[in-house]
């Protein structure tokens, strides 16, 4: 008769067989040197070595003797390898984390000792410490209504030794508190140190869930809690509620500062409002975007449709492409510095066979071109103060010397000049003494009184 193995029967057996391999490789592991813990209720962070009997793992409660005294932590991991644990990690990755993870202001010490793993009598104590501490709050709250009535007891803090007392209050403004943890000692015959605390601090000590249904990040794993500003709440956020965005400790959720890079680099990609762009269905003015899903709402102009349009199929209006923008960029400015350098060089070169550019500017600086025969030293006619001159019929053609270079624009220039040195009239035909033809403006003459 065959022998039909049952599923139950193998079930069990798999499960003893996997409990012998975890039995025999505890057994290989050794005894880790350094533990990192973590303690109190703000959750600070130590490395401590240890030098007990027993092999303690990953969540195991250690009695550890700390710059506050001695109280109760949880082993979080070791940093020497094949360790009790068997999830080590180094202590370059551990400062590593530390480093990323606020630097100087994450909550590390180094000063203590992992005593021992936690026994059933350090268990019942601190569960006994844990029950009084509402009785401990309420005395402690009572008593700062008399002394100190601006202060608000949030929580207190006994250790397992019971050799001091950490309280923890928040105030609007900076208070003296001298007078109310003097009275506390007195009561509980040890020391009581006062900590103030920030909202944020608040929350992670009295919170427990968020609306996410997440532990508050605060609580759970935040342990430096930086600032978070509103520009980060309005690239992330549809509406700026502050029932929407605003945590328990009612300051902006610090879960805004985790995607805020991410989204600054998607809305960067993305045009902005009113602005004209091509779509494959035609131009139309941009109406709104969306940042994750990378969408363009545009209005069309001829049919006023609205379409959602991916941003990679975006183009200019005109329906050329970005690259085709570019490349017409280039090429203007490549059109722009020839230009520039074919200016450059008729600069530097002469006009004529005689007289050079630079020459002209030089003398229609000193009163504009003189005719050919006249003498340099001859007075002008409007330097007499006898009046303007009466214009010339052939005053806009240019000069015999020059050869016909110079352009109209040159001669109606000279034309301007010559019309404001007649004075402010600016009228022909001047009466005596330079004021006729003035509008009534009296000016001094041009020429030698």
């Amino acid at each position: 008769m065959p022998i039909h193995p049952l599923p139950q029967f193998e079930a069990d057996l798999k499960e003893y067989e996997q409990e012998k391999a975890d039995r025999e490789t505890y057994e290989r592991l050794k005894i880790p040197s350094t533990i990192v813990v973590r303690y109190g209720v703000m959750k600070m962070i130590g490395e401590f070595p240890y030098d007990g009997d027993a092999k303690p793992g990953c969540g195991s409660k250690i009695v550890v003797r700390t710059f506050r005294g001695v109280e109760i932590g949880e082993m979080l991991t070791s940093t020497c390898p094949n360790a009790g644990c068997s999830k080590s990690v180094t202590r370059q990755e551990m400062l590593e984390y530390i480093e990323n993870s606020g630097g100087r202001q994450y909550p590390f010490s180094v000063k203590g000792k992992a005593m021992r793993v936690a026994t059933k009598e350090d268990m019942d104590r601190q569960a006994r410490i844990e029950q009084s501490k509402h009785a401990l709050k309420t005395d402690a709250r009572e008593r700062a209504r008399r002394l100190a009535p601006k202060v608000k007891i949030v929580e207190l803090e006994p250790i397992l030794s019971m050799d001091r007392i950490t309280a923890y209050f928040t105030s609007e403004e900076k208070v003296d508190v001298v007078a109310l943890q003097r009275d506390l000692q007195a009561h509980h015959k040890v020391h009581v140190e006062m900590r103030q605390v920030g909202a944020r601090d608040e929350a992670r000590l009295t919170a427990d869930y968020e609306r996410c249904g997440q532990y508050c990040c605060c609580k759970n794993f935040l342990k430096v809690l930086k600032p978070v500003s509103m520009r980060s709440a309005k690239v992330q956020k549809a509406t700026l509620d502050p029932l929407k965005i605003s945590g328990r400790c009612g300051r902006l959720m610090c879960c805004l500062r985790y995607e805020d890079e991410t989204y600054e680099t998607l809305r960067k990609r993305l045009p902005k409002r009113k602005k004209k762009v091509g779509t494959p269905d035609g131009d139309g003015i941009v109406v709104d975007t969306q940042i994750l899903t990378q969408l363009v709402l545009v209005e069309l102009d001829g049919t006023r449709q609205r379409v959602a349009v991916p941003v990679e199929e975006l183009t200019d209006p005109t329906g050329r492409t970005a690259e085709d923008a570019a490349r017409e960029k280039a090429q203007a400015e490549r059109e722009r510095q020839q230009a520039e350098r074919a200016e450059a060089a008729a600069s530097t070169s002469p006009a004529d066979g005689s007289t050079s550019t630079r020459k002209r500017r030089r003398r229609r600086r000193k009163g504009g071109a003189k005719p050919e025969g006249s003498s340099p030293n001859a007075p002008s006619q409007s330097s007499t103060g006898d009046g303007p001159p009466e214009p010339k019929k052939d005053a806009g053609r240019p000069p015999e010397g020059e050869g016909g270079s110079e352009t109209a624009g040159a001669a109606r220039r000279k034309r301007r000049r010559r019309r404001r040195r007649r004075g402010p009239g600016g009228g022909q035909g001047g009466g005596q003494d330079g004021g006729g033809g003035g509008g009534g403006s009296e000016g001094p003459p041009s020429g030698d009184s």
